[in-house]
């Protein structure tokens, strides 16, 4: 059995859109050179793939189990061709990364100089979202990821581990220094409640709480405790560069205790593993994220 390769991507995108015309706009080819395709390629099986009710042609079980292993072949070829034309780019190549806006704000950008000075040649193009972004069908090269991992299809390493702290603005937490739990409990707090209720139960201190704010992103959340509006809970790595600095100052040694959450990941497609770039930019992360471990172990003691 012969299968004629040419017509592979075809297939998935009329597997995918159920539509003839629908794929046909998508590779910027004819409705009719889509349906011969399509028919190329069953004469060719020897089986009909698709069950065909008016203008929607869905997948019978047989095209299913084709799509499950072309897919796979063609993402993989994808991966490879991305990494052929990165490294055929020359001596300026451009690195594209997608990651969470808290972590692009409050951790990475400040060391983006550091990065340019070290690697002048490679460009980092970021993507801050919440959203899982598909690497291979959106073109990024790697994603810096948080969650309990891996992911898969893709080459999934841990970076750090970093869990919830109670922090507030100096002045408050001179304030509250030495107070109890059942004090910072009448304070405004910031973020979600149940997280709140735990981290206080933990200090021996049962309540229920109902906070003044809460985000959708840690990094606005930060930015709001430097502000003085309130205590906020959140990853430690995330208000590394406050503690240091002193503009954030932690409340109690207590984390909250790890969710399966608590992990930074590099995850990128199996097929970039040997890219230079790609590499580069690892190899700086671990050391940055080295060095603000380094200096959370000797960040000012808690205020109270």
């Amino acid at each position: 059995m012969r299968l004629p390769l040419q017509t592979l991507p075809t297939f998935r995108a009329v597997a995918k859109r159920q539509n003839l015309r629908a794929a046909a706009e998508v590779l910027h080819l004819t409705h009719s050179a889509v349906s011969q395709q399509i028919k190329l390629l069953e004469e060719q099986l020897g089986f009909v793939l698709f069950e065909r009710s008016g203008r929607r042609i869905v997948l019978n079980p047989a095209g299913a189990a084709l799509l499950a292993a072309v897919e796979s072949a063609l993402d993989q070829l994808d991966e490879g061709l991305r990494a052929a034309a990165a490294t055929a780019a020359g001596d300026t190549q451009r690195v594209r990364v997608t990651l969470l806006p808290s972590f692009a704000q409050r951790w990475l950008l400040p060391r983006m100089g550091r990065w340019r000075a070290r690697h002048p040649c490679i460009a980092l193009e970021l993507e801050a979202s919440p959203r899982v972004i598909d690497l291979q069908k959106e073109g990024f090269h790697v994603a810096l990821r948080q969650g309990a991992g891996p992911w898969r299809g893709l080459q999934c390493e841990p970076l750090i581990a970093s869990s919830r702290i109670a922090l507030a603005a100096p002045d408050i937490a001179r304030r509250l220094r030495g107070a109890s739990p059942a004090a910072l409990a009448d304070e405004p707090l910031l973020g979600d409640a149940d997280l709140w209720q735990q981290w206080f139960a933990q200090q021996g201190h049962t309540t229920r709480v109902n906070p003044v704010a809460s985000f959708n992103d840690a990094g606005l959340m930060l930015q709001a405790a430097e502000q003085g509006l309130g205590l906020a809970l959140t990853r430690e790595l995330l208000a590394a560069d406050a503690l240091r600095d002193g503009r954030l100052v932690r409340l109690a040694q207590q984390a909250v205790a790890g969710d399966g959450y608590d992990t930074f990941w590099i995850v990128y497609p199996p097929a970039l593993a040997d890219w230079p770039p790609l590499q580069a930019f690892h190899a700086w992360l671990r050391e940055e994220l080295a060095q603000s471990a380094a200096e959370l172990r000797v960040s000012p003691a808690p205020a109270g």
